[in-house]
């Protein structure tokens, strides 16, 4: 694996797997789609790809002096599936959005990536438990690996390739 395929998070399957026909790596693709994950993976023709896959994250609101404030994070994963060279190729884009004021407006935040990077963000509420000692708990959690390693597993077990685009067309 060169430095260029590490820097966009390219990967290959392991030695012996032999590759899946498009169709069921569409297919194992969009069996990911379950009830119980904050993401969806859907037919992508509309952002000029095969596969799309979605998480919009918005994070607990808080207020302060009567101004309430909620940042929301959207990852789009938009794959083209190449049937010749058996790889995803994957353009990952990220953005955050601040909504700001009571009624709220939308201020766009400088937040954009893309490309593959992982995002982590957790919010924790401090507060006395029974014993009436202090504890944490986590009350949000947000981990952009929780919507890439699964698609790229069902890739890399398919028998294709995980190929990571920045520059260029998808």
């Amino acid at each position: 694996m060169g430095l260029f395929d590490r820097l966009t998070g390219t990967q290959r399957p392991p030695n012996g797997v032999v590759p899946l026909s498009t169709e069921e790596v569409r297919a194992a693709l969009l069996g990911l789609n379950q009830p119980d994950v904050p993401y969806v993976i859907r037919y992508g023709a509309a952002e000029h790809a095969d596969l799309v896959a979605e998480w919009r994250i918005a994070e607990p609101a808080w207020q302060n002096f009567f101004i309430e404030s909620q940042l929301t994070h959207t990852i789009q994963i938009r794959m083209r599936l190449s049937r010749e060279d058996h790889e995803v190729r994957v353009l990952e884009e990220q953005r955050e959005v601040t909504r700001v004021g009571n009624p709220p407006r939308i201020q766009i935040a400088s937040g954009y990536s893309r490309g593959p990077d992982r995002t982590v963000k957790r919010q924790w509420t401090i507060e006395r438990g029974d014993s009436g000692r202090l504890g944490a708990t986590e009350t949000f959690r947000f981990d952009t690996a929780d919507l890439r390693n699964p698609l790229k597993d069902a890739v890399l077990k398919s028998g294709w390739t995980w190929r990571g685009v920045v520059f260029g067309k998808l």
